[in-house]
């Protein structure tokens, strides 16, 4: 009997890792539906600064995370290709009071510079913008807050999977697999809270460009990322 017992222990031990899925890959499944994967897990490929520069060494890969050096000044970066319907997902990680984001059609406006509309990553609790609804972890930074009461975010130090996806003007903001803001870019609603925001006066209208890049945002924490994935819709 304990013969059997070790067998299916060790079974169970060998199944588990044939059906884990390594970081920074996609299973069949995910190919088949459209997947494509933005970071490969050893290099900064696919990545640049905002002037079209290769990624600067403020970013690290190691142990298979995109990383931010701490105090290594090395700006925002962005993918090399824009995009307009799409599904995107994203693992972070973040150390004790940081701020960082995720931005998304990123564009350059006519009037007010190199923008996009941010899926904010924040330290509710230490880091020093957490005064305001609209500026805590998950929200569309400085114009519309997150459900609180859907929003499960995990602490410093443990991986958090943010969804964003934008199907025409209509857009979602995921944290760790529950819906916590739905708008539609264009609404009263929404114009509403641009107007209020720090982007009320940019040409065009802020977020109605109609297609921009993905931008990891540095600001000044450190912040891991992983398992950057994006699927065409």
């Amino acid at each position: 009997m304990r013969k059997v017992f070790s067998i299916l222990v060790v079974f169970l031990l060998v199944s588990n890792c044939v059906g884990a899925q390594t970081i920074n890959s996609l299973t069949s499944k995910e190919i088949k539906q459209g997947w494509i994967l933005l970071f490969d897990g050893k290099t900064t490929n696919g990545w640049i600064t905002g002037s079209g520069k290769p990624a600067p060494a403020g970013w690290e890969v190691k142990d298979g995370y995109l990383t931010t050096v701490k105090d290594g000044k090395g700006g925002d970066i962005v993918t090399v290709n824009e995009y307009k319907d799409f599904d995107f997902l994203v693992d972070y990680n973040i150390t004790p009071g940081c701020n960082s984001g995720i931005k998304y059609f990123f564009a350059k406006y006519e009037k007010g510079g190199n923008l996009g509309m941010e899926y904010q990553i924040l330290d509710d609790k230490l880091a020093e913008d957490n005064k305001q609804e609209n500026h805590l972890c998950g929200s569309f930074y400085d114009c519309l807050p997150p459900n609180t009461a859907e929003k499960k975010v995990n602490g410093p130090g443990e991986w958090n999977t943010i969804r964003i996806v934008a199907r025409g003007k209509n857009v979602e903001h995921w944290l760790n697999g529950k819906k916590i803001l739905e708008f539609t870019r264009g609404s009263k609603s929404y114009t509403d809270a641009v107007a209020a925001s720090k982007f009320s006066k940019t040409e065009p209208a802020f977020g109605m460009v109609e297609k921009g890049r993905i931008l990891l945002q540095e600001h000044g924490g450190v912040v891991s990322f992983r398992n950057i994935k994006i699927k065409l819709l």
